[in-house]
């Protein structure tokens, strides 16, 4: 049996009147590739905000192998290996890659007054940075800034920043979301590639990339769980076909 690393229990979000997650309770086990799916407005990212500490829960609770963290800063969620990237990318659109790397890279390493320094001077930080550069396709692009960087590449230097951080448990929120065609291949790709021990949930709107990645899914709608399962079952789940009646990709995949 493999261990749960991150876990929610019955976990609701009100606003107001509204009820946006529906006592969710998620099981995330070591090494998972797990998406969360759902039509837009399900709570897929008032989940992902309540996981990570940006918005404290109404009633529920969540656990990191099997530490209560529901009123954990989200900083000290990070510091325990639970990391995150957005919608819309949070980068230095002045930086360019090769030093918004240095700049994670050191502070997790507790060498942040030291990320300016030519990176010369810290091999170790160095050869972390080069390593996450050619992992995430970026090594061509080291020295643009970040703003000059086709969007496909900011989301791929997005996913690079978190890895950095070391995650045991990392929730990728719609990392496909605004790149081009002929660029989200690259995004699909360096998902896969993840290391195997890392967590990582899914959030996602492109079908071909949830199908092609997750070995487990949960479907959200209307702030609950529908269902859970394996891709297979979800594809031939008649209760997820009539939530995403006339979505092609899903029927693709059915």
């Amino acid at each position: 049996m493999s261990q749960v690393v991150l876990e929610t229990r019955r976990l609701v979000k009100r606003f107001g009147g509204v009820t946006a997650t529906d006592s969710v309770s998620l099981s995330i086990t070591q090494g998972a590739r797990h998406a969360l799916i759902g039509p837009n407005g399900a709570g897929k990212t008032t989940l992902i905000n309540q996981l990570t500490g940006v918005l404290p829960p109404s009633d529920g609770q969540v656990l990191m192998r099997g530490q209560d963290i529901t009123t954990l800063a989200p900083h000290k969620r990070v510091a325990l290996g639970l990391v995150r990237t957005f919608q819309i990318n949070q980068l230095f659109a002045t930086l360019t890659p090769l030093q918004s790397l240095a700049l994670a890279v050191s502070s997790r390493r507790n060498a942040a007054q030291r990320w300016w320094r030519p990176l010369g001077q810290d091999a170790d930080i160095a050869l972390e940075c080069e390593q996450l550069l050619q992992q995430f396709r970026l090594a061509d692009h080291a020295d643009r800034l970040t703003r000059e960087l086709p969007y496909g590449k900011r989301r791929l230097l997005e996913i690079a920043l978190a890895v950095a951080q070391k995650p045991s448990v990392l929730l990728l929120d719609e990392p496909a979301a605004g790149v081009p065609g002929p660029q989200r291949q690259d995004i699909l790709d360096t998902v896969s590639a993840l290391p195997a021990d890392v967590s990582v949930v899914l959030i996602e709107h492109d079908m071909d990339l949830v199908f092609s990645f997750a070995t487990r899914m949960t479907v959200l709608v209307n702030g609950a769980v529908l269902t859970e399962g394996t891709p297979d079952e979800i594809a031939n789940d008649d209760r997820v076909r009539a939530v995403y009646l006339g979505d092609t990709q899903l029927r693709n995949h059915g």
